[in-house]
């Protein structure tokens, strides 16, 4: 019962939000994703490792971006980083210091968004600099200068 239970609660909504964000329906997202709020800290199977995703946040995140609610875009994406012990070592923990950044220029925070970039590039300092979203994470921070 407690798999159908977040199956119903969790990856459904999840799914169907990030669906409807490749439709360009932001708004659906975020309504088929009310009913996993209550869930965003579950430890739903299946798992890449120990912990759980916070994967519902991460779309609402998406969508709210979409909508040009930087604030609430960058709080949805900060719950990752809250919550670490619960997310332990999912790969949207440095994707998630990325959006707040873009989430906070977006709202007209400009320091916070900076620093947000800081952090996300401090993570990815031993990345291969010809990765797409980190290419495109530096010509962003380059226009906040």
């Amino acid at each position: 019962m407690i798999g159908q239970t977040l199956l119903d609660n969790y990856w459904l909504p999840a799914i169907r939000g990030y669906t409807e964000i490749r439709r360009g329906n932001p708004a659906q997202a975020l309504k088929n994703l009310e009913v996993a709020a209550p869930y965003d800290l579950a430890f739903p199977m299946p798992q890449f490792e120990e912990g759980a995703l916070i994967y519902p946040a991460y779309v609402r995140g998406q969508a709210y971006l979409l909508l040009h609610q930087g604030k609430e875009a960058a709080l949805e994406f900060q719950k990752l980083l809250e919550h670490r012990g619960v997310v332990i070592n999912s790969p949207l923990i440095a994707l998630a210091h990325y959006q707040i950044a873009r989430g906070l220029a977006m709202s007209g925070d400009l320091a916070g968004s900076r620093k947000a970039y800081q952090d996300f590039f401090a993570l990815w300092k031993d990345a291969d600099p010809d990765i797409p979203i980190l290419k495109e994470a530096k010509t962003e921070y380059a226009k906040l200068q």
